[in-house]
């Protein structure tokens, strides 16, 4: 973790949250703003092995995976409590080492302002770790979601939770959606 913080800017620093963090982030900030990052889309391609599911039932969890661009939330935190905010996501987010955190460019987007680009901490799907999913047909999906269950409760809770977070800040997750409805559709 010290190279991540030996490379933080100066100052206050940012996160961005395109999952459970736009929601949940469990953390002090002083501010939040609409952000978009360029270069990584969110995607569900990380299998699931604590938090949404287990090793022998998984199920599916976001990561930001390479291409396009993806829509979230950025929490700006002080100075004074970079390194305790940045010590708390990696024992959130760092658990099995799925993700490769990194400091990237993003642009706040406040309402009738221009975009702001700020470095950003962002955590990126590490395409080489066992849990990496990749793109998935629909059907294997739904399947993960459906079975998936682990320390935070049903994967297809997390997914509605995001997609309705994602419907307040007016962010159209086509992708998502369909998943959420074909899951439920075959809840019977």
């Amino acid at each position: 973790m010290s190279s991540d913080l030996t490379d933080r800017p100066a100052g206050d620093i940012w996160i961005f949250g395109y999952g459970s963090l736009m929601w949940q982030p469990n953390f002090p900030f002083a501010e939040k703003q609409h952000a978009r990052l360029h270069g990584y889309h969110r995607a569900l391609c990380i299998y699931s092995f604590e938090y949404r599911g287990t090793r022998d039932c998984p199920g599916l969890v976001f990561g930001l995976d390479r291409g396009g661009s993806c829509h979230g939330i950025a929490f700006r935190v002080l100075e004074q409590n970079a390194e305790a905010v940045i010590a708390y996501l990696h024992e959130r987010e760092m658990i099995t080492g799925v993700y490769r955190p990194r400091w990237q460019s993003i642009r706040l987007q406040s309402s009738g302002q221009p975009p702001v680009r700020v470095n950003a901490y962002i955590f990126v799907a590490d395409r080489s770790h066992e849990q990496y999913a990749g793109t998935l047909p629909d059907e294997e999906t739904v399947k993960l979601v459906r079975q998936g269950r682990g320390k935070s409760g049903p994967c297809i809770d997390y997914l509605k939770n995001t997609l309705d977070h994602l419907y307040e800040l007016s962010i159209q997750d086509y992708t998502l959606a369909r998943i959420v409805t074909k899951t439920l559709a075959t809840e019977g």
